[in-house]
């Protein structure tokens, strides 16, 4: 029978990397709790529509990208989701979730783009997103920046050395227009030097032939007129308090007038976190406001503002910046002398587990619990900080030994010690204990 393997670009997390997923997930829900964002989920199947009214039909995403679909059920037009904003918006759009006020969110979870699969990018990936809704100002651009800032602290990467920051401002609609007018112009007098892709967006999406990553291309867009310029005097003053919030908190950043995102729905603040560490693929998380994007998806007009980060070129950034997240392994194994031990084993493991310590219990093998000698390279393998021996002649005084298998604070491991079997609720937090007694 043919072995059935995993779609290309779609990958399997095993153990024990996928202990750094969670190291990585609880320590961004604390951090949201921490700023007062609460967990959204949306589904991986919407409506393809709404990628095409949200993100542009003329985006990469859209036109290249997208897993759509149509639903041999009813018809449907679907596709799984490439990006979480649109289904964010939709879902608050839904469920009036801004019928009493802005809503602060968040939302981890797979995003799904057909590319060529690559170290870092794949068929499937992963994203961890904050998004602000119905909240005007500058402030919240700026808190959701700091955010990220927390986060690389939280992680033990350094901004400026592992990351640094990138800011521009795409302005508003007719700010833009005439910025487009100037694009084109520019542009279509250089003709000849576009490749296929900027003549197509040429005259439907000049703005994002400032996105193309053409090393051919660079010279001719570091010459076009800058969005900055066409800036009006609230669109400056928005940007001006962002960088003022930035600039009081001492977090350095460059204005980089050629940053667009990838997007249609931005305005006013992007942004982004790059790094040099991970080739010319550098982007580790970016965003910014979609003003328009709530009354564009068939809401009521109101402002937003968001960022998402890739996970796994965030895991990677770590591995190359010396990062080690906390081993995982349980507490302590459990050694098992003969079968008859384990009905007397599993209630105390059980009492442990409860007070919150890990307990990795040997399992039987064909031929039984097989040797004690056996029993202890598996329990020193295991990474357990205690091997909890429940011996024939332990249990028969009602008792289990406990050896350190780890040297801490000068203490030689090996010297074990004795505790009451009855009295496990007692012990239990001496095995959470790096220096317990002798």
């Amino acid at each position: 029978m043919e072995k059935l393997q995993a779609v290309k670009g779609m990958n399997d997390i095993l153990p024990p990397d996928s202990a750094r997923w969670e190291w990585l997930e609880a320590r961004v829900g604390a951090l949201m709790a921490r700023y007062g964002y609460q967990n959204l989920r949306t589904p991986l199947v919407e409506p393809t529509a709404l990628f095409v009214r949200g993100l542009g039909e003329v985006t990469d995403i859209v036109e290249k990208e997208m897993y759509s679909f149509v639903d041999r059920m009813n018809g449907d037009d679907l596709s799984l989701r490439p990006e979480n904003t649109a289904g964010v918006v939709r879902a608050v759009i839904e469920h009036s979730l801004l019928h009493d006020g802005g809503k602060r969110l968040y939302y981890m979870g797979p995003m799904f783009r057909h590319e060529r699969p690559q170290k870092g990018r794949y068929r499937q990936f992963h994203q961890i997103g904050a998004e602000a809704l119905g909240y005007p100002g500058p402030d919240v651009d700026a808190e959701l920046i700091l955010m990220c800032r927390a986060l690389w602290r939280e992680l033990g990467l350094v901004e400026g050395r592992d990351l640094r920051l990138e800011v521009n401002s795409l302005g508003q609609l007719d700010e833009r227009r005439a910025h487009r007018a100037a694009l084109v112009a520019h542009f279509e007098a250089h003709h000849d030097l576009l490749d296929d892709d900027s003549r197509r967006r040429l005259h439907t999406n000049p703005l994002r032939i400032l996105d193309s990553k053409n090393p051919a291309l660079q010279p001719l867009i570091e010459a076009a007129p800058r969005l900055l310029d066409h800036l009006g005097a609230e669109s400056r003053a928005h940007f001006d308090g962002v960088r003022a919030a930035l600039d009081a908190v001492g977090l350095e950043y460059r204005i980089n007038p050629r940053l667009v995102r990838g997007m249609d729905y931005y305005n006013l603040t992007v942004f982004e976190w790059v790094t040099e560490r991970l080739g010319a693929q550098g982007t580790v998380c970016g965003g910014g406001r979609y003003d328009p994007l709530i009354e564009q998806l068939g809401g009521k007009p109101a402002p937003a503002v968001g960022w998402a980060l890739g996970v796994e070129r965030l895991l990677l950034l770590l591995c190359e910046a010396g990062v080690a997240p906390p081993a995982t392994a349980p507490r302590a194994y459990a050694v098992l002398a003969s079968p008859a031990a384990l009905v007397r084993a599993l209630p105390v493991v059980e009492v442990l587990r409860a007070a919150g310590v890990s307990v990795l219990m040997h399992a039987a093998g064909k031929d039984g619990f097989g040797s004690l000698k056996s029993q202890f390279r598996r329990a020193d393998a295991s990474g357990a900080a205690w091997a909890l021996i429940f011996g024939d002649d332990e249990l028969a005084r009602g008792e289990v030994a406990l050896k350190p298998l780890r040297a801490r604070d000068g203490r030689a491991a090996g010297a074990q010690f004795t505790r009451v079997l009855a009295d496990s609720a007692e012990w239990a937090r001496e095995l959470l204990d790096d220096n317990p007694p002798l």
